[in-house]
């Protein structure tokens, strides 16, 4: 588990292709590798990957097809710098939110405005996620955890300081490019939740019906 706060930019050393999947090794940068030891969990760009291999300032990992088909790992060449986390320890503290590390799907970018001395970057997300984002709620974009300040359908709107600008990848994205989404885990739990016995039939989804039936309309 993470928290989102990013604790070092680094970038992909080498990528060696097998088999249709890659192992990657990444320059770790400033993150302190003094306690990882072989088997941890390192999130990239928000991606929860096993360490295979580790050095003084790199680690390899192993990315499976699944990974690859599912973040935007899969288009990234040798020097894509990326946001790395350590994995939560009981010392940690919880300053972003929970974060497990699965990406949910991918986002586009699509537009990036000032806004007094932020930047307010506005986001599309696929249409199965655009229902766990909620304005004031919590996301995870490229492994950092950030605000909603504003949802309008499957577009939302997050605000980045100065500090997250330069202490993370994001000053580099431009319009147009793809990011790992992870949504709120408390919103996925919420909708099984409100599924209750139906969660084990074939239909899925949260329906105006259920949650009439589970009182949230008069």
């Amino acid at each position: 588990m993470f928290t989102g706060i990013i604790l070092a930019i680094g970038k992909i050393a080498a990528i060696e292709r097998q088999s249709g999947d890659c192992r990657l090794t990444v320059d770790t940068g400033k993150l302190d590798l003094t306690d990882t030891v072989l088997g941890d969990s390192i999130a990239v760009n928000g991606v929860c990957l096993t360490a295979v291999e580790l050095g003084s300032h790199y680690f390899c990992a192993d990315v499976s097809n699944e990974t690859l088909s599912r973040t935007a790992l899969a288009s990234a060449t040798i020097g894509t710098p990326v946001n790395l986390e350590l994995a939560l320890t009981p010392t940690t503290r919880m300053g972003g939110h929970i974060v497990s590390g699965h990406v949910d799907g991918l986002g586009q970018l699509l537009a990036k405005n000032p806004d007094g001395r932020s930047i307010r970057f506005t986001f599309k997300a696929p249409d199965n996620l655009a229902k766990y984002i909620a304005e004031k709620g919590s996301i995870c974009i490229n492994g950092i955890s950030l605000t909603v300040n504003e949802v309008k359908g499957a577009e939302f709107c997050v605000n980045i300081v100065p500090y997250t600008l330069k202490d993370t990848t994001l000053a580099l994205l431009i319009v147009g490019d793809k990011v790992n989404l992870e949504v709120d885990l408390l919103a996925r739990y919420m909708e099984r939740l409100l599924l209750g016995e139906a969660a084990a039939a074939p239909v899925r989804g949260v329906t105006e019906e259920l949650l009439q039936k589970s009182g949230f309309f008069g």
